[in-house]
C-alpha cells in the first residue's frame, strides 16, 4: 500500500515527509547551492549510501535547524560541519526550502 505522508515528520522512525509546497524566491539559486549536496544527498534528497540520510522531503524547519546546529558545532559530522560552516542565513533557507519542496513517497511493508 502506497502513502504519502503530509508536512509532519515522523522522527521517531527517522522517516522523511512530503512538505507542503515550500518556495525560494529564486529556485534556479536553490537548485545550484545543491550542487555540493548532491554528492551524498543526490538532487532528490536520496542518500547515496545507505549512512547517508534521505533529506529530501524533510520539513523546511528541521533541514534549516539542522545546518545551523552543523554551522554552530551543536551538531558534528566530519562533512557536514565543514560545509555548513560556510552557509549564510539565505543559502541556509534556500536549501532547505529546495529540498523541502521534494514530494517523498513511501510504501509500507505488505
Amino acid at each position: 500500500m502506497k502513502s504519502r505522508f503530509g508536512a509532519a515528520i515522523v522522527a521517531a522512525f527517522g522517516l522523511g515527509a512530503g512538505a507542503a509546497a515550500a518556495q525560494t524566491a529564486d529556485p534556479a539559486a536553490a537548485a545550484s547551492l545543491t550542487q555540493t549536496c548532491r554528492v551524498c544527498h543526490g538532487l532528490d534528497g536520496v542518500g547515496t549510501n545507505p549512512m547517508i540520510p534521505n533529506i529530501g522531503g524533510q520539513s523546511a524547519e528541521y533541514l534549516s535547524k539542522q545546518l545551523q546546529d552543523f554551522r554552530a558545532g551543536r551538531r558534528e559530522d566530519p562533512q557536514m560541519s565543514i560545509i555548513a560552516s560556510d552557509l549564510t542565513d539565505e543559502e541556509i533557507k534556500a536549501l532547505a526550502d529546495w529540498y523541502a519542496s521534494i514530494t517523498a513517497t513511501y510504501q509500507l511493508p505488505e
